[in-house]
């Protein structure tokens, strides 16, 4: 057992309260009788071992870090400024198997054979989605995607080259001009934090409802704050971002922001967006602005309701303005094009990338 496994065992074992401060001085009152020579380092380690996700915590605290994954095999993989890196940290089972119960049990969640898999918003707005036997075949599986605010504005965006400022004017005067804007990419390509610089030109005399699965957006003005809610453990309690949707409607919104649309509630959306509430945002998973429209589509029939194909499609079009394509490479995060819709796939519109 190592020195800092002592000193957890020791936490523990006295019932010490939960709180940071707490375990902070009983990790420097402990390390103090087990080893006078142990570095300050060590009492961080304890800390994270009591409280959050053990050696991985020293990840989820650097700022160039956007992705922590532990596989199977306990090896801890890091995403760093978009390149994967290999660690020297390793979690054995029972030690992830801990870290997570330490970690899920003050939200409400549950992970064991019976639901074997999990999502969960840390503290921080970080997202954890963990998998474990036997569904994942060889061990423990976990994947933090880190929330991180590090461009504050469209200037901020053309400083760190995620478009150029021609592009930053087309959106800027999108947004003023009150039109509906859809943004799309890949998995981590920068979506949620481009629909954050934009909802920084909104004007703060009007009244936004936003709808998250989590409070990642930092908006400004007469705005209305509304997020999802994971069921029980019993199954029960769920709010869906579709039962929020029809809640906004009745909120009396000038515009609604939605921080991604993945479900049967793009129909409830897309109606909106056809009876007053131009100017709206929200995101979608496409690999390109027409997947995106298509992939909009059949969400949108995916629901109880049934309608003609192209009925929907004509709705689409005539609610959604522009759709910005975001795309990750190994040099970054950056816009890759913005294209105006038209009435059909003809008349779509390349203004920009």
């Amino acid at each position: 057992m190592t020195l800092v496994d002592r000193v957890v065992a020791r936490i523990v074992d006295a019932d010490t309260p939960l709180d940071r401060r707490s375990v902070e001085a009983a990790a420097r009152a402990g390390l103090a009788e087990e080893s006078p020579l142990a570095s300050p380092d060590d009492v961080q380690y304890v800390v994270d071992a009591v409280l959050g996700l053990g050696p991985i915590e020293s990840f989820l605290r650097d700022p160039d870090v956007s992705d922590v994954l532990v596989d199977g095999d306990g090896l801890v993989t890091i995403e760093r400024q978009g390149v994967l890196e290999a660690t020297s940290v390793r979690m054995d089972g029972a030690e992830l198997d801990a870290a997570l119960a330490r970690t899920l049990a003050p939200l409400g969640l549950r992970l064991d054979q019976a639901a074997p898999t999990v999502d969960a918003r840390l503290p921080d707005g970080s997202r954890l989605h963990a998998v474990i036997p036997p569904v994942a075949v060889d061990g423990p599986i976990v994947a933090v995607r880190r929330f991180t605010a590090a461009v504050a504005d469209l200037e901020g965006l053309v400083a760190v080259g995620g478009i150029d400022v021609d592009g930053a004017e087309v959106l800027r005067c999108a947004v003023r001009e009150r039109e509906t804007i859809l943004v799309t990419g890949g998995t981590g390509s920068g979506k949620t934090t481009l629909l954050n610089v934009l909802s920084g030109e909104l004007p703060e005399n009007e009244r936004v409802v936003c709808i998250e699965d989590a409070p990642e957006l930092q908006l400004g003005g007469r705005v209305v704050r509304l997020q999802t809610r994971s069921p029980n453990t019993e199954g029960r309690g769920e709010v869906t971002i579709r039962d929020l949707v029809r809640s906004a409607l009745r909120l009396r919104p000038d515009r609604l922001i939605v921080g991604e649309v993945r479900g049967a509630e793009a129909l409830d959306l897309v109606g909106a967006l056809n009876t007053g509430h131009d100017g709206s945002m929200s995101t979608i998973h496409a690999n390109g602005p027409e997947e995106a429209l298509l992939r909009l589509e059949v969400l949108a029939m995916s629901g109880d309701r049934q309608f003609r194909a192209e009925a929907v499609r004509r709705q689409i079009r005539s609610a959604v303005d522009l759709v910005v394509q975001v795309s990750r490479s190994s040099e970054g995060r950056h816009v890759a094009a913005i294209v105006r819709v038209g009435a059909d796939a003809s008349h779509d519109e390349w203004i920009h990338g």
